[in-house]
């Protein structure tokens, strides 16, 4: 992990350095807060760079799934501690005594930042970790920066040449609403069907929603409304889905939306209506045996989603929400780090992804040099294997 200014990271949080001492905090003994509401949604690079923090202390009190190491080429992969989601929440507006936002700046000085690193260099970026969890995050350094392995919520607004399923990897939402604790609940004590509460005119691929509220405004054991973070906004829709059989996870402005997380977090059986969304850990996650997916074109037909849902059997549905119990906790993020918790699978699935960049960095380099350059032994000692975490 590069030790970058703390204006990319905690600096972003008003946090400073004491005395002109270290560029992070002693997570020790204090840990900056993160500002709550939508903002923690995307909050992973948070999570993500206070567990690699907290590695490089002897004898923690957690498992240690990623572990920080001071020699670049001991390291599989580089991780670049830029908080682009909360700069692009807190800082994209241009106020009026500047030319250029700061979330703007920041990107600019970010990819001069990393374009000058030798680590960069060796690999083309290839191996380094860049945190875009926001949609609108990294507009700008985006098309600059694409050989690295970008964690992204989805790949709505991503050209496949810059993001893709292949090198990148889809992390979770952290969920805004309450964990359902202790949940005795069961088919029959949840009284709503479907529930869906949110935005429903939307942008982009988000037609859908607007076409289903007329679907199924007048379905008596249908919620289906608009709402918000606002006046409660939160509190009443973890009531909601706490007592919902199924809730609705519809393409919005891109193809994800937290509000999958949340259903997730509800034990509420989620109900997924988005062609092109990718999903977290798929490659080791079956979400066939706790979620519904339909397809846009048949959930717009007249009366489809509604005959479709009320069909599924009660053991079916619980077989689904006694999946959502055992898988939830891959979904929950934690400070430190547990088991198998949101931050150790987003490393898991990082490391999964170490293979292939190592390989197409090696062919990056298959014409590089030759036998008979004077300087052949220190570049061909760069391809011999070393240590791994």
């Amino acid at each position: 992990m590069y030790d970058m200014d703390p204006e990319f990271h905690f600096g972003l949080l008003n946090w400073k350095p004491e005395g002109g001492g270290s560029v992070w905090p002693d997570v020790h003994k204090f840990i900056p807060p993160y500002p709550g509401g939508l903002n923690l949604q995307h909050s992973i690079e948070y999570w993500l760079t206070l567990d690699l923090l907290a590695s490089e202390y002897p004898n923690g009190p957690r498992p240690i799934a990623a572990k920080r190491v001071y020699n670049s080429t001991e390291a599989d992969v580089i991780f670049v501690p830029f908080f682009s989601s909360l700069s692009y929440n807190r800082f994209s507006k241009v106020n009026p005594h500047q030319k250029t936002s700061r979330n703007k700046d920041l990107q600019g000085k970010l990819v001069a930042f990393l374009t000058a690193q030798e680590e960069w260099k060796r690999s083309g970026g290839r191996d380094h970790v860049l945190l875009a969890h926001h949609p609108n995050s990294m507009l700008d350094a985006r098309n600059k920066l694409f050989p690295a392995i970008f964690i992204l919520s989805d790949f709505g607004r991503y050209p496949p040449t810059v993001a893709n399923v292949e090198k990148d990897v889809i992390a979770p939402y952290k969920h805004v609403i309450k964990t359902y604790e202790n949940d005795t609940s069961g088919f029959d004590s949840r009284p709503i069907l479907l529930y869906f509460q949110g935005a429903i005119y939307r942008k982009d691929g988000g037609f859908v929603r607007q076409e289903l509220f007329y679907l199924l405004q007048d379905e008596k054991d249908v919620h289906f409304s608009f709402g918000s973070v606002r006046n409660g906004g939160i509190n009443k829709a973890s009531q909601g889905m706490h007592n919902s059989k199924f809730c609705l996870n519809i393409a919005g402005d891109t193809p994800s939306s937290n509000r999958l997380f949340d259903a997730i977090a509800s034990h509420c059986v989620p109900v997924i209506i988005s062609d092109d969304i990718e999903l977290p850990f798929e490659d080791v996650i079956d979400y066939s045996e706790f979620s519904v997916f339909v397809r846009t074109s048949d959930a717009l037909k007249e009366n489809f989603l509604v005959n479709l849902i009320r069909g599924i059997t009660k053991e079916e549905w619980t077989r689904m929400w006694n999946r959502l119990k055992e898988v939830e906790k891959f979904y929950e993020f934690h400070f430190p780090s547990r088991v198998d918790d949101a931050v150790q699978m987003i490393w898991q699935a990082i490391a999964r992804k170490v293979p292939s960049v190592k390989m197409r960095i090696h062919k990056s380099r298959r014409y590089s040099g030759s036998v008979s350059d004077a300087g052949k032994e220190s570049r061909w000692s760069s391809l011999i294997p070393r240590s791994f975490w």
